[in-house]
């Protein structure tokens, strides 16, 4: 199973449930998916979720960064691997009916002791946070990508893995993601990697000892 924590698993499943039916509501009802954006779970999907997991699980962090609760797909994901290593989710959105939805999930699962919910400005509200960050997922609209990577660089702990999805699909965003992969390439102390995997991660690691690219 992929989770062990049945509660988790049906939250999960419910995610899931939920996803088919936009998916098939977007093929054949007329609509765009990017019109209607705003009402989709646009999850990360399991393959991901399940990477994110396995990385937390790795990486033991302390503070583990979200950026774009969304509905809390993959705050899921997060906050059951958070629970196993100690580990908190600080997660922002800027849409609180997404967040309050997120928060019902995850409340159902039995996980809201491990997260942390933020509502408003993600620029704003990652200035306003000391850090460290231990580990970050970007999954916000693209065009804040670049603006949020700059406000949290300076946060980010030692060692520190940066996960950004969409990084392939949808190809409109590309713009935006050259933009990012460009400024994470140019700091002298993060080293990338883009996995296909489900819409393309990138994971990217900040470590100190590498800023000579061997």
């Amino acid at each position: 199973m992929m989770f062990d924590d049945p509660k988790v698993q049906a939250v999960h499943l419910a995610y899931e449930v939920r996803n088919a039916a936009e998916a098939e509501r977007v093929r054949t009802g007329g609509v765009s998916g990017v019109d209607i954006r705003d009402e989709l779970l646009l999850p990360v999907g399991t393959e991901v979720g399940q990477l994110l997991h396995a990385l937390i699980l790795a990486r033991k962090p302390r503070r583990i960064l979200e950026l774009g609760t969304s509905y809390g797909y993959s705050t899921l994901f997060l906050a059951d691997a958070a629970r196993a290593v100690g580990g908190t989710v600080i997660t922002m959105e800027n849409a609180d009916y997404k967040q309050a939805e997120s928060r019902r999930q995850i409340a159902a699962a039995g996980l809201s002791d491990h997260v942390d919910f933020r509502l408003g400005d993600a620029v704003a509200m990652i200035a306003a946070d000391d850090g460290p960050f231990d580990v970050v997922l970007l999954d916000i609209w693209k065009e804040l990508y670049l603006p949020c990577f700059e406000a949290f660089y300076p946060r980010l702990s030692e060692e520190a893995i940066v996960a950004a999805d969409n990084m392939i699909f949808p190809p409109q965003a590309r713009p935006d993601v050259r933009a990012y992969r460009e400024a994470v390439r140019a700091k002298g102390d993060m080293q990338q990697v883009l996995l296909p995997v489900g819409s393309g991660v990138e994971l990217a690691v900040k470590w100190s000892a590498g800023s000579a690219k061997l």
